[in-house]
């Protein structure tokens, strides 16, 4: 298997190398695992790509690559420049730095990275470490989703992929902020709502009198809606949870018409 691996937290980052070493096991021996990440930090920046200006892309190393990009640009230059030759079968994206749980997927270039995959007919991963005062201390914060990572993506990719559909199915991944040895399992639930907290700003005054807003995220110890993503990662539980790029509120359609009608 040939395995696209990308992150929104750098080149440098260390959950990229958690996730080399995730690819390169589910590669197996005769496979390959190709990097194209971001040359810098990516994180907020969701499924943005570079449309108005060019993009550098330098070389790093064996199948190695930096991108001056967002995580979506990345992809869409390992697809159709970079590996044009050599297509992947997966498409793998982290591992995050903080969870993507909740509203965080809406915000994330991890999951749109993943996303950009489905866009172009791949099967596509986002894997996040959801951080807290549990894994502080550790030797690596990313020792869940280490532990488990390769588990998760095997029964994923085991459940089969769906035949082409114009939106297809890609998956996000969040690991409990735990250590790996008190991780309950593995949950399949839909992605929740962080309930009385939203993305916000703190202004700051430079040395020179400028001022400058800082953007803040709520609090991810708050709970979410029942039996979902970041409910159950508080609750010391992997979730997966499947996702398409199709923003239709289905739910309200008929609704609408009625009103046009």
């Amino acid at each position: 298997m040939r395995i696209l691996i990308t992150n929104d937290d750098g080149i440098n980052a260390p959950g990229l190398e958690v996730l080399h070493a995730i690819a390169t096991e589910i590669a197996g021996p005769q496979g390959e695992v190709w990097t194209v990440a971001p040359a810098f930090e990516q994180s907020g920046v969701g499924h943005c790509i570079s449309y108005t200006h060019p993009m550098m892309v330098a070389e790093l190393g064996p199948r190695r690559w930096a991108a001056e990009g967002s995580p979506a640009d990345c992809v869409i230059a390992a697809l159709h420049d970079v590996m044009t030759d050599t297509p992947p079968d997966l498409i793998l994206s982290g591992v995050n730095r903080g969870n993507n749980s909740a509203e965080n997927a809406l915000y994330s270039g991890t999951l749109g990275g993943a996303m950009e995959g489905a866009l172009q007919g791949l099967p596509a991963i986002a894997l996040s470490q959801y951080l807290g005062p549990r894994t502080r201390d550790l030797e690596n914060p990313f020792e869940g989703a280490a532990t488990y990572g390769v588990e998760v993506i095997r029964r994923i990719l085991a459940t089969g992929l769906e035949p082409d559909a114009p939106y297809r199915l890609f998956w996000s991944v969040n690991f409990p902020p735990l250590p790996a040895a008190e991780v309950k399992g593995t949950r399949v639930v839909p992605q929740g709502y962080r309930i009385d907290t939203s993305y916000g700003c703190e202004p700051h005054l430079s040395p020179s009198g400028r001022r400058f807003l800082w953007i803040r995220g709520g609090d991810q110890r708050a709970r979410a809606t029942p039996g979902s993503d970041a409910e159950v990662n508080l609750d010391g539980y992997i979730s997966v949870t499947p996702m398409r790029a199709d923003l239709t509120a289905h739910d309200a359609l008929d609704r609408l018409k009625d009103a046009f009608a």
